[in-house]
């Protein structure tokens, strides 16, 4: 059975964890880790390399299972439906995921198409980001940096309430950054939710801070 996102309104969903764990490669990376988000707010992930950043946006995304706790859904328990939580957020990772033969605007019609959206949601996708003069360009032909604009620009292209980041502002100029941090203002103020990874300063106003190291397992004396 096909999930479609849930974009309309926004303002009734929240989005929380409680007593959550993971581990990776058989080592525990973080534990008893809590968050609360509500419509428009964001959480800003913060710790050294190797501190669980990217493992709790993955288990935020319903791509890894926590070895502990639970997952919710303006109350609901996101186990329950990992497809739909899945079709309700947007995760950008490390990988742009880019097919080489598809031009920019294509790239952006297929995102669109795969969330029932419209193609009209791609020129305001293309402007936000600055790639007009390159939507006919197979992504082949990008930078790093084009590469990364274009891989955002997929969340204003096919909106969802949940907008997963990591590490969003790499390869990205200043103008490009403040593109972004544009992009997630409005998405904010329509009562979406963020949650982004980063080592550089990304200022999201109102962001609740989260430091990964405050979860680390603790060590026997």
């Amino acid at each position: 059975m096909a999930h479609s996102p849930e974009t309309s309104p926004l303002s009734r969903f929240s989005f929380s964890g409680s007593g959550l764990a993971c581990r990776r490669g058989g080592r525990l990376v973080f534990q008893g880790l809590d968050f609360a988000l509500e419509a428009g707010g964001a959480l800003l992930l913060t710790g050294p390399n190797g501190s669980g950043k990217s493992s709790l946006l993955r288990v935020m995304a319903g791509l890894t299972t926590p070895s502990a706790g639970s997952l919710a859904w303006s109350g609901a328990a996101v186990a329950e439906d990992l497809p739909a939580h899945r079709a309700r957020l947007h995760f950008v990772g490390h990988l742009d995921a880019l097919k080489p033969v598809l031009t920019v605007s294509e790239t952006l019609g297929f995102w669109a198409a795969m969330r029932g959206g419209a193609r009209a949601a791609v020129p305001p996708a293309l402007a936000r980001f600055h790639l007009e003069p390159l939507a006919d360009l197979p992504c082949r032909f990008l930078s790093a940096g084009q590469r990364r604009r274009l891989a955002l620009a997929r969340l204003v292209a096919s909106p969802a309430p949940l907008w997963l980041l990591d590490e969003p502002s790499t390869g990205l100029d200043e103008v490009s950054t403040s593109d972004l941090l544009a992009a997630i203002a409005r998405h904010r103020e329509a009562g979406g939710m963020v949650v982004a990874a980063t080592h550089a300063d990304l200022p999201l106003a109102g962001a609740a801070p989260l430091a990964m190291q405050d979860f680390a397992p603790r060590r026997a004396a």
